[in-house]
């Protein structure tokens, strides 16, 4: 994609000086679509939008990559936009909500179900049982209570070779959350074998849809989506709703 863009490279005390600039900018979201599709024919949009700067228009192309443009698609931004007087990249947010996930259509009944409080609050978890950052993460939310946690088990073979049968003897288990802990914790083999119907597979192809690209991949229950090992404290507090600017 990068190669088939002209790539205006600005730095965040330019960008600040969008929200201040060109003060006659006023072409018409349509207008600006068609020039961007008439100058840069490779693009699929998804979407385009005028922004809080002056000036400057958001484009949403093919894979929810967020670039920028002028009204006469004269230049592209490809990078993040830093809002300088309150330091928030703007960039970041955006990605973060068009990776949203609408939580209750996932499904539950191919996942590993704990309970733990009242389970009032909600998190899925795509993990694989030889990733070192899930095992982080298990001890984490370790810690955190009033919580109900949905374990998919997602492998990644290319990084783990051992990890989808390791996966599928969990599923196969009878207990399978004292199996699950008993893996990533100690590093003990369910001795049941890998013999059952399992979801593995159709995990991996939800996991493929979804974009998840590295484990663990947290998703909360208003769909947001954070990758990574995230200690109890932040957890607590995203488990809450809160979520960081």
């Amino acid at each position: 994609m990068r190669s088939k863009l002209m790539v205006c490279l600005l730095s965040a005390f330019f960008i600040a000086g969008c929200a201040q600039a060109d003060p006659n900018a006023g072409a018409g979201e349509a207008a600006v679509k068609k020039a961007v599709q008439a100058k840069f024919s490779g693009i699929q949009i998804n979407s385009l939008k005028k922004t809080a700067y002056d000036g400057l228009y958001e484009v949403v192309v093919d894979g929810n990559q967020v670039i920028y443009t002028d009204k006469n698609a004269n230049y592209l931004l490809v990078g993040n936009l830093i809002d300088a007087k309150t330091q928030r990249n703007i960039t970041e947010e955006r990605m973060r909500d068009l990776m949203r996930v609408k939580f209750d259509t996932l499904p539950f009944e191919s996942a590993i179900k704990q309970v733990k409080g009242n389970g009032s609050r909600k998190l899925a978890v795509f993990s694989d049982p030889d990733c070192p950052f899930c095992k982080r993460l298990d001890a984490e939310l370790e810690k955190i209570t009033d919580v109900t946690i949905y374990t998919f088990l997602y492998p990644i073979a290319s990084l783990h070779p051992q990890a989808t049968e390791r996966a599928k003897a969990v599923w196969c288990a009878a207990d399978r959350n004292k199996a699950w802990d008993d893996l990533i914790k100690k590093g003990v083999m369910p001795s049941n074998g890998t013999n059952c119907d399992n979801p593995v597979a159709k995990l991996n192809e939800l996991g493929n849809k979804l974009k998840v690209s590295g484990t663990p991949t947290l998703i909360f229950a208003d769909g947001m989506r954070v990758p990574g090992m995230v200690p109890a404290a932040h957890l607590e507090k995203m488990l809450n709703g809160e979520r960081a600017q």
